[in-house]
């Protein structure tokens, strides 16, 4: 079987763009730790284990709980998390499958101005297209070092 291509490596030039948005994201107006926590449950989503291990690493050295991190997969039936992180989780699940019904809206919207719930949005498509990369070219997890990438 033929090795896959270091896409971190070989495609500087394509990524430049998804830098870019890292970039915007890190200073837009949804908090950094919301951000990791949306990525984290959508990379569990997606099944992508090398951006679950870059994300649970993120969020644990922002003192992020393991009994948090744990129960995020279920995170409806969990008291542990704030309104607006569960308006946030919500509506990455419902953007995440393409499908945003008008009550998860309305709930996102009670929690996000219009400026954080489109920032929330390209969050939740930078990570969808970090899981696909990862995915098709096989990146191994465990190595990932906080804040490796910036």
């Amino acid at each position: 079987m033929e090795q896959r291509t270091n896409f971190q490596a070989k495609g500087q030039n394509a990524l430049k763009t998804l830098f870019g948005i890292g970039a915007y994201l890190k200073k837009a107006s949804i908090e950094k730790n919301l951000q990791e926590l949306v990525n984290f449950r959508i990379s569990q989503i997606n099944k992508c284990a090398y951006c679950l291990d870059m994300h649970s690493k993120e969020l644990r050295a922002a003192g992020e709980t393991e009994q948090r991190l744990y129960g995020l997969s279920a995170w409806r039936e969990t008291p542990y998390f704030s309104d607006r992180e569960r308006a946030a989780l919500a509506w990455a699940e419902a953007v995440n499958h393409c499908e945003v019904p008008d009550q998860i809206y309305q709930e996102a919207r009670a929690h996000f101005s219009e400026e954080e719930l489109v920032d929330l949005t390209l969050s939740i498509g930078a990570i969808n297209i970090w899981n696909r990369l990862n995915i098709a070219f096989q990146s191994v997890p465990g190595d990932y070092k906080v804040g490796q990438f910036g």
